[in-house]
């Protein structure tokens, strides 16, 4: 009778187990941002996090997890448990670090068949800034010394292929000269670079350009766009110069593929609640770094369309050590 009465018991209780089981989230959340802080993807992540913990009650913590251009904390997401409580928001080099994998014959630390998009934050053309202390007041005056000096001039990038060295490197195919660059990890020691003056300059996102410009630290010469930045209006493109680069630095967020569809229509919700937030969008005008929301499927289409031209770039570049 006892048993019976147990199996009973559990029976009925059933339905209301499995209804706790199935709530999300029931426990902190951690995004992962494979950069240091003060990066573009760190910038964008930390008010995300703030906007989802109000929205669906339960911590959401951002962990800095840099290494290899964004490799390794890409593949920590990529082979994380798909329970949604590993996150990544990560930028536009998820996409061309497979690739320069393949194009090496290295082992690939992931593919993108490995994510589930969850959602388009933040989209931007770098701007291409020199130190204040630099001579240069134009594209066409460093072109100039870049052509009298070969491999005289010094740029700073956050890892090969990355956000910040692959524009650099289409800009100096279009210009036909060259330059060194000197890695850093991250955006944040990406700029340190230049503005200690152990570098001349870099492709800096525009929301970590604005304060630095402000103060006469940083000279921006051009932007990597189709059009000029609302940030920078007198800046021109270089397109306008005649050079043939176009990058967009964006910043976006994923979830392990395999993550229960329930639970990424959640956080497709509160995203795109979050990214619609005073919270988020202040965060942003305060950067001058204007919101690109896309729900994960556009994200997908974006994705595809965006990797299929930077493959291009990184083959034209080829192997650089």
């Amino acid at each position: 009778m006892i048993a019976k009465a147990l199996i009973a018991a559990l029976l009925a209780a059933a339905p209301f187990l499995s209804h706790a089981q199935d709530a999300y989230p029931s426990k902190p959340v951690t995004i992962v941002v494979p950069y240091p802080p003060a990066g573009q993807a760190d910038l964008s992540a930390r008010p995300l996090a703030n906007a989802l913990q109000g929205i669906l009650k339960q911590p959401f913590v951002v962990m800095n997890r840099p290494g290899a251009a964004g490799a390794v904390g890409n593949r920590a997401v990529a082979t994380a448990a798909p329970d949604g409580y590993t996150l990544l928001v990560t930028l536009v080099s998820i996409t061309t670090i497979p690739e320069v994998e393949r194009m090496f014959g290295r082992p690939q630390s992931y593919s993108m068949d490995q994510f589930a998009p969850l959602a388009l934050l933040v989209a931007d053309p770098p701007v291409l800034v020199v130190g204040g202390d630099k001579p240069w007041k134009s594209v066409q005056e460093l072109v100039a010394e870049a052509k009298a000096k070969p491999d005289d001039l010094v740029y700073s990038h956050s890892g090969l292929y990355g956000p910040s060295h692959l524009p650099m490197e289409m800009f100096l195919h279009a210009a036909g000269i060259k330059m060194r660059g000197l890695p850093a990890v991250g955006g944040g020691p990406t700029m340190a670079l230049v503005l200690s003056g152990n570098a001349g300059m870099w492709a800096s996102p525009p929301a970590m350009a604005v304060g630095q410009v402000g103060a006469g630290k940083l000279r921006p010469l051009a932007s990597f766009g189709a059009r000029r930045l609302a940030s920078f209006p007198d800046v021109p493109t270089l397109k306008e110069l005649g050079y043939d680069a176009e990058f967009y630095v964006w910043s976006g967020a994923f979830a392990p593929a395999g993550t229960p569809p329930a639970v990424l229509a959640t956080l497709r919700d509160a995203i795109r609640k979050a990214v619609a937030s005073p919270e988020f969008t202040g965060a942003m005008e305060k950067l001058r770094s204007p919101v690109a929301y896309l729900d994960g499927p556009e994200f997908a289409k974006f994705l595809e369309k965006d990797a299929a031209m930077l493959r291009k770039a990184v083959q034209a570049i080829g192997k650089v050590e």
